[in-house]
């Protein structure tokens, strides 16, 4: 037997088949924060306004929330460029985000009123040169952008500048997708949006879609999210629509809010559930609309959305060989799991760390495990032969870190993926404890 890493005094049951130790752990029933995923608050602020605060910021961390929809109105700037205040207003938030351990959503809008005026094409334009820059500089602290910009509230709806035409959707879209970091992806507001776009109904596959291309690049949002039969015209055909975001789904993200539902009841827990496991939904907006919100907690789902909107992995078992040679590899092998409803979106940088267990140095080996392959429902089985190079000989405890692909984050806990196991988070380290040592000798 090997000593547990539950908390709760339960022991592994560890073996020592073929020489390997093997451990398996206790999944945690835990809600807890993860980068890029989950219940989130929409915070809008007009032209030059006011900048997040720390302290808002730092309160949302009681509520297990690391990410907000960041929607900047520009109603002052529909004929004109984007002001000096106005740039320095998100360069701003961008900092104070990253500062306090969040990421944002990203939207832009010219009005918030159904018979408000947007921009023409040519300004919206303008707009995106002026914010290439910025968006570039910050776009570690960009989880993903809603497209925006066209009618009101930047939804793609109502418009005064015929933007939703076939050729004006198109040089928008086009601009966007140049206009944003490649590593970024774009949520437009329907499937046919994206289809019209890609010239296509069929979903992709995973050959394009771990890429960054223009097609696995575009997500979805839904802001009438289980409204009305088809979500306020969300969908053209429901059935087929659903099932084309449910397969792009493993690739590009889906999220949004609610809001009052029409000729359809108030959506159930039960509802919700399955609707948010077939379209892997990432994020939820908690400020809108209440009553929907208000239903599951009082059917006490809520807290059960809280873990599985976006993803919620865990570590089922893991195996290695107790003794090695030096400057040698490590066989290692774990069995991974993805519990929440939808895989990660954006590449992470994994690695095994083998941390001396006198002196406590750290030697991290980067991984080829690509997390954006563990998929809901699906065991994905890790296996890797780590160089060992470089490591002196000594006795070395395993952990697992999956941080952020940016190098101004890397470094940062908030940023890292927490497993959803028991005991095996270190929050100061950002590192996942896998209660398994390796004697180099």
């Amino acid at each position: 037997m090997v000593s547990s890493c539950q908390s709760d005094g339960d022991k592994n049951d560890g073996g020592q088949a073929n020489g390997l130790e093997k451990v398996t752990y206790a999944v945690s029933n835990e809600v807890f924060t993860n980068p890029e995923r989950g219940f989130m608050h929409t915070w809008q602020v007009n032209s030059e306004g006011a900048a997040i605060t720390a302290a808002s910021l730092n309160n949302l961390k009681k509520e297990n929330v690391s990410l907000i929809l960041r929607l900047y109105y520009l109603e002052k700037f529909k004929t004109t460029p984007l002001s000096q205040t106005q740039l320095d207003l998100i360069k701003t938030d961008f900092t104070r985000l990253r500062e306090a351990g969040f990421k944002c959503v990203l939207r832009f809008a010219y009005t918030d009123a159904q018979d408000g005026s947007d921009a023409s094409v040519a300004v919206i334009s303008g707009h995106l040169d002026q914010l290439k820059p910025i968006l570039e500089e910050n776009k570690d602290v960009i989880a993903f952008v809603q497209a925006g910009f066209v009618g009101a509230w930047g939804e793609w709806y109502y418009t005064t500048n015929q933007l939703t035409t076939p050729a004006n959707k198109k040089l928008i879209l086009d601009k966007l997708l140049e206009s944003f970091p490649k590593e970024v992806k774009i949520q437009v507001r329907t499937p046919k949006i994206k289809q019209d776009f890609v010239a296509t109904t069929t979903a992709m596959d995973a050959t394009v879609g771990y890429g960054t291309s223009n097609t696995a690049r575009l997500g979805f949002h839904n802001d009438c999210f289980m409204a009305s039969v088809d979500d306020y015209g969300t969908y053209t055909n429901v059935t087929a629509d659903k099932t084309y975001i449910s397969n792009e789904a493993l690739y590009v993200p889906t999220g949004g809010e609610t809001c009052p539902p029409t000729d359809v009841p108030t959506a159930s827990c039960s509802i919700a559930e399955k609707e948010m496991t077939l379209l892997k939904w990432t994020y939820l907006n908690l400020d809108y609309y209440g009553p929907v919100l208000q239903e599951w907690r009082n059917n006490n789902c809520f807290a059960d959305f809280e873990r599985k909107l976006g993803y919620r992995l865990s570590v089922a078992s893991s195996s290695i060989k107790k003794e090695v040679a030096l400057n040698s590899s490590l066989e290692f092998n774990a069995l991974i799991n993805n519990s929440g409803f939808a895989p990660v979106y954006n590449s992470k940088n994994a690695f095994l760390i083998l941390r001396a267990t006198t002196g406590g140095t750290l030697y991290k080996k980067k991984l080829n495990f690509d997390v954006r392959k563990v998929v809901p429902k699906v065991t994905f089985d890790l296996k890797e032969s780590v160089s060992l190079s470089g490591v002196p000989a000594g006795t070395y405890e395993l952990l697992l870190k999956i941080e952020d692909s940016s190098s101004k984050l890397e470094d940062r806990p908030d940023y890292c993926i927490r497993f959803a196991n028991t005991g095996t988070w270190e929050a100061a380290t950002g590192f996942n404890k896998l209660s398994q040592t390796v004697i180099i000798k």
